[in-house]
């Protein structure tokens, strides 16, 4: 087993459940402050906790595109014809065996999946408490 530890989110099932990111989604001028504000999140916690963060949104492109930030997340949006939930289900499908792997998502369907392949799933709220911890540190960090 590789000493990596990777968190994968589905970003969109996170905003809906998250009711201050649900706010900004339902304002089409700010849906994509939704989207950077969990991204945020996800930085701080890749930063402080080591775990490697894979966000993957539903995506309307005509292909599955990803982005990977140096040092930092990486980014999935999935293509027209699929879902963010196939992303998640494949790369636990794929990797699991050899990393620790857990999900987060409100979606039953993908928590099943995730765990029938080896990984663990997380709920939003969970997801919610472990980045205000990691937060927390980090504010402790800098106040030294």
């Amino acid at each position: 087993m590789s000493a990596h530890r990777y968190l994968l989110i589905d970003g969109h099932s996170i905003i809906h459940a998250w009711p201050e990111l649900r706010t900004l989604h339902r304002q089409a001028a700010r849906r994509h402050l939704a989207r950077e504000q969990l991204l945020q999140r996800m930085r701080n916690y890749q930063d402080m906790t080591g775990e490697r963060v894979i966000v993957v949104f539903d995506g309307t492109q005509s292909r599955t595109s990803e982005e990977r930030e140096t040092d930092g997340l990486q980014i999935f949006y999935a293509d027209a014809g699929k879902t963010a939930d196939s992303i998640i289900e494949r790369l636990v499908a794929k990797y699991a065996a050899q990393h620790p792997m857990r999900a987060a998502t409100a979606d039953g369907m993908i928590r099943e999946t995730v765990s029938a392949f080896g990984g663990n799933w997380i709920s939003p709220e969970t997801l919610r408490t472990i980045c205000d911890e990691a937060e927390g540190e980090m504010r402790r960090r800098i106040k030294g």
